[in-house]
């Protein structure tokens, strides 16, 4: 029987079935997630990665991180250090925090791996069009949790689930690396279940303030 990758519940229901996938949806944290036999190999998973073109001299590029990073700078005390967490293979919220005053170090699994930048705690992290690739959002949350400072920042970028038929014909889904799907609900039992303080900042931008 599958469980919730994030709350571990074994109470899944069926949401929506397209002509790749099924998803399934935890009746616990409401979580939608597809089954692991949809997963992408590494391999394929970086294949489709390289097909993204982030550049940090790119401006519409920017635009689109400063929905999650302006609000965020805004916020932070002076010499504040960060992560950034999924960085991509053009690093950009690191280039964007260093033009406004602030450290940031940058990890990603395919790109930019150097362990010792999750050895260490940090300020504020910020995840942007990172969560809904991680199979299990759980280890990954928890793992962040220790690397953020009392006081800090979790800064997510995500678009958000809303109703099964707005799903069906949702760009979002089309995207196969994309594998677990939030919402507010979700968002909401992820703040309670770490005693995080939850702020919506966009339709699909929160930040989690740790205690």
């Amino acid at each position: 029987m599958s469980l919730c990758p994030l709350c571990e519940c074994d109470e899944l229901s069926h949401f929506h079935q397209d002509k790749k996938r099924v998803y399934l949806r935890c009746d616990n944290c409401h979580l939608v997630v597809v089954p692991k036999h949809y997963l992408l190999c590494d391999e394929q998973e970086k294949e489709t990665y390289d097909q993204h073109r982030n550049d940090p001299q790119d401006m519409r590029y920017r635009e689109f991180l400063g929905r999650a990073v302006n609000p965020l700078f805004s916020q932070l005390p002076q010499g504040a250090d960060g992560l950034d967490f999924g960085c991509g293979s053009g690093p950009t919220i690191s280039v964007m925090a260093a033009e406004a005053g602030f450290a940031m170090e940058n990890y990603d699994l395919y790109y930019h791996n150097v362990p010792q930048n999750l050895a260490r705690t940090y300020d504020f992290i910020t995840m942007t069009e990172v969560i809904e690739h991680i199979a299990e959002p759980k280890s990954l949350l928890m793992r962040l949790e220790r690397l953020l400072n009392p006081g800090g920042i979790l800064v997510v970028m995500t678009k958000l689930v809303e109703k099964e038929m707005e799903f069906g014909q949702w760009y979002y889904k089309g995207d196969p690396t994309h594998i677990c799907f939030y919402s507010m609900e979700t968002f909401d039992w992820i703040a309670k279940q770490f005693g995080w303080r939850l702020e919506t900042v966009d339709s699909d931008v929160v930040f989690f303030h740790k205690h």
